[in-house]
């Protein structure tokens, strides 16, 4: 049997592990008997470790939350998962003032780790670059992030001056439901009662004008999956053209070549895929679908079809007149297919929501 104080950290780390225990499945994980778990579970109360109980036959035991920290016990896989989590983090952005609050998580974390899980760590700090953007994007108070999700959850109306992207500053009236991140950015997802629709925020161009509230009952969500919803937003409902696209190509290839900020896929077989994604206009479009090297067909519109037609002849043209047509590179020479810096498409598309206008009662993102 374990020594006593032994068996008050196993007896910690499994109430950390799981939301609820019963007795008996504690008293077993610990081979003791029930009557010593509840003597255990009296003396983590007496150190101040908040142990709930219930009495009946749904009965058990349960950590709450105290007045300090306990100390977190995790096991091998856990502690190297949290120490690859907060080295992310380090040079990750998106949230103001997160990576010198994680670079002293992992200082800490480091110093109470065992020799062999310090390696592992170490190692990966030591051979492991983070690849930066170019452009760097504004980064969002984690305060503001704080002060959202709790908004969201308590059910309470935010009021706000939003920034428009070519816009003035306006009022808004909302009903958050959920925040959505792709690391680089935060979304708010919200009811505007003064437009009577779902809205998308961006949360670094929003300023919040307190008080909040009052409480609302939540609405039916716009979508059941709100990370799809946003890219799908930011890809396609942003702009006045929008195209459907049958990919000849597996929807985990077409993935690797068009990010989420640039159009959403769906799988149709283990073949193809479609792509639903959008542009400044169909001339743009047609590029765009060129640059993928890849086989597709135009579902819609037709529009585009007659642009990339035009593509076509201009192209005959240029070989038809060029000198150097008939010393072209032989087929073999052309590669299959270009991967794009991050595995995006060119810039005008990858990072066109950066500058697409806002057209207020036409465009479902802000």
């Amino acid at each position: 049997m374990m020594e006593t104080s032994a068996r008050l950290l196993r007896l910690l780390s499994l109430l950390q592990a799981r939301r609820e225990w019963s007795g008996a499945d504690l008293a077993d994980r610990l081979g003791v008997s029930a009557r010593t778990v509840r003597r255990d579970v009296e003396r983590l109360r007496g150190l101040d470790y908040p142990v709930h109980s219930a009495t009946g036959t749904a009965g058990g035991y349960r950590l709450g939350a105290g007045a300090r920290l306990p100390p977190l016990l995790l096991d091998d896989d856990e502690a190297v998962a949290v120490a690859v989590g907060l080295q992310s983090a380090v040079g990750a952005g998106g949230v103001e003032g997160i990576e010198e609050s994680s670079a002293r998580a992992l200082a800490k974390l480091e110093q109470v780790l065992p020799d062999r899980l310090r390696r592992r760590v170490a190692a990966l700090a030591a051979y492991t670059v983070p690849m930066r953007h170019a452009r760097r994007e504004p980064g969002v108070d984690p305060d503001i992030i704080s002060e959202l999700a709790h908004a969201c959850r308590d059910h309470q109306r935010l009021r706000f001056t939003y920034r428009a992207l070519g816009g003035d500053p306006t009022s808004r009236t909302v009903e958050p439901l959920r925040l959505v991140s792709n690391q680089r950015r935060w979304y708010l997802v919200a009811w505007d009662a003064d437009r009577a629709d779902w809205r998308t925020f961006r949360v670094d161009r929003l300023t919040l004008t307190p008080p909040h509230g009052p409480r609302f009952t939540p609405r039916r969500p716009p979508a059941e999956d709100l990370g799809a919803y946003v890219a799908e937003g930011v890809s396609t409902r942003a702009y006045l053209t929008r195209a459907t696209v049958l990919l000849h190509l597996p929807a985990e290839e077409a993935a690797a070549r068009i990010p989420p900020a640039a159009g959403t896929l769906e799988a149709v077989d283990e073949h193809t895929c479609l792509l639903r994604t959008g542009a400044y206009s169909p001339a743009t479009m047609a590029v765009h679908l060129l640059l993928l090297d890849a086989d597709f067909e135009v579902r819609e519109p037709a529009e585009l079809t007659a642009h990339i037609a035009a593509v076509r002849d201009r192209l005959t043209r240029v070989l038809e007149k060029s000198p150097t047509a008939s010393r072209a590179a032989p087929e073999s020479a052309v590669p299959t297919h270009y991967r794009f810096p991050e595995g995006r498409l060119p810039v005008p598309l990858s990072e066109r929501s950066e500058r697409v206008s806002a057209r207020p009662g036409k465009n479902p993102e802000e």
